[in-house]
């Protein structure tokens, strides 16, 4: 049986949770969470399992996540900071993104509540 950390990520959309996922093999290695607030889809939150750290498995998640929201007509807010470190790496989606504002911020918190 090939070990499970060889496996290709796998990234699904789960929009009833509002996060994209990422898979490993059987296991889900971690999620990107998300509020959408008129034409904005507003990355809040990303937690990767730390047997999963330093494989490329994040990047793999933000990207297809990322990719989707474009795809989805959704300017990119990036409040997590690894999406921000993300988008500052990669200028493929530069024309994508807003800044964070207080609004943006706002609408993360009444998501919580």
């Amino acid at each position: 049986m090939a070990d499970e950390l060889d496996a290709q990520p796998e990234v699904n959309a789960a929009p009833d949770l509002r996060r994209y996922e990422v898979r490993v093999g059987d296991a889900t290695a971690g999620f990107t969470q998300f509020v959408d607030s008129g034409d904005q889809r507003i990355f809040f939150h990303t937690e990767i399992g730390e047997r999963f750290a330093g494989r490329g498995v994040a990047s793999t998640l933000i990207r297809a996540a990322l990719e989707d929201t474009v795809a989805h007509d959704k300017r990119i807010v990036p409040i997590c900071p690894f999406v921000a470190g993300f988008l500052e790496k990669h200028d493929d989606f530069k024309g994508y993104v807003d800044a964070v504002t207080p609004a943006a911020q706002q609408a993360v918190i009444d998501s919580q509540l």
